[in-house]
């Protein structure tokens, strides 16, 4: 394999492939958004209906409880495009609006079963996710910015695909925007491989005051990581800042710094990423390890039960890619399926809430 040499690291070479896609490329096709059809709801209704009569264990749903003969190989077919393929998927049509809550968890989490193995999202434990402003702040230093109104900036979530499911939209702002960490690796190649080569070095991330047992209250994963083949990325740029505050942290050198800032500078720029609004009923997939996400920030409504709110989930998914050893760190362990999500001392069973908690 060709490479470049820089700041003592030999660069793989770049990527290329259905992940190394530009923003307005995407924007111009439709074939990542699948309208489910009919026949596709009748069974994720048929499926869901039974569950939630009997207010069924959300947390412990799995394929066999949730039979989809139809709509699963199309959701196989998902799987490998967001695994092989672009790294996302927008699947439309769930009638949320005349769902209970409970009706809504079940569908998503049965669908969800579909394509992985439901991860821990936070200490408490929660396999489903509530995405909504809890009138809290970033500069706490244990609120993370799911649970505020502000941008999140674009980021990787610890598991191998995170899903979205839109119930409720805000009144202005809130949309998902997508980055392809594959292509902002490309172009940094291209411009200043000099910086890139400084990602593949250990960067300390604050851990947001969740921390599993016998850990450091910060991890130490580089940005880029080259592992049997595949160009993988983690990343949460306000993370890496706030782990100064942390004793024993390393601090950045002026050389990462800049390299973060040209990493920041290309995923902002609207000619790679790409935005779009979602609409009730919408279900995101995003694999973590070749795409950052984003929300803008966002203005709610005034009333309580018009405030924007999507569902979560964190997936271990079969047939994902090799991670290397570093990854525990983070995600626990690196066994294929069974790796990523937060568990720490106290954490309590695995648990899917109805409400924000």
């Amino acid at each position: 394999m060709a490479v470049v040499a820089a700041a003592h690291v030999s660069l793989p070479e770049e990527q290329v492939g259905a992940a190394a896609w530009y923003g307005p490329d995407m924007a111009a096709r439709t074939d990542w958004i699948v309208s489910l059809s009919d026949d596709d709801l009748a069974e994720v209704e048929a499926a869901t209906a039974p569950l939630a009569a009997r207010e069924a264990d959300i947390a412990r749903i799995t394929r066999a409880d949730f039979r989809l003969p139809g709509l699963g190989p199309k959701l196989g077919r998902a799987l490998d495009e967001l695994l092989h393929g672009r790294g996302f998927v927008l699947l439309r049509g769930l009638p949320v609006e005349r769902w209970s809550m409970r009706e809504a968890a079940t569908a998503f989490f049965g669908i969800g079963a579909w394509l992985g193995n439901a991860r821990s999202q936070n200490a408490k434990g929660h396999v489903l996710g509530h995405v909504k402003d809890m009138g809290l702040s970033s500069r706490d230093p244990n609120v993370r910015i799911y649970q505020t109104s502000e941008r999140q900036t674009y980021h990787t979530d610890s598991c191998d695909v995170v899903g979205l499911l839109c119930l409720k939209t805000a009144r202005r702002g809130g949309l998902s925007t997508l980055v392809s960490s594959t292509t902002i690796f490309n172009e940094m190649r291209r411009r200043r491989p000099d910086l890139l080569a400084l990602l593949f070095q250990p960067v300390a991330t604050d851990r947001r005051g969740e921390v599993p047992a016998g850990m450091k209250p910060y991890f130490e994963i580089p940005v880029f990581n080259w592992h049997a083949g595949h160009l993988t990325a983690i990343y949460q740029r306000q993370y890496i800042d706030s782990a100064r505050r942390l004793a024993g942290a390393p601090r950045l050198a002026s050389g990462q710094v800049a390299a973060l800032d040209m990493f920041d500078a290309l995923a902002n720029d609207p000619a790679l990423n790409l935005h779009m609004a979602f609409m009730p009923g919408d279900m995101q997939f995003v694999h973590n390890h070749t795409l950052l996400h984003d929300r803008t920030g966002f203005e709610d409504w005034d009333e309580s039960e018009r405030r924007r709110h999507l569902l979560r989930l964190w997936l271990a998914c079969p047939g994902a890619r090799p991670l290397p050893a570093v990854f525990a760190q983070r995600y626990g362990k690196v066994d294929i399926g069974d790796r990523g999500g937060i568990i720490v001392p106290g954490t309590t069973a695995l648990n899917a809430p109805l409400e924000a908690v």
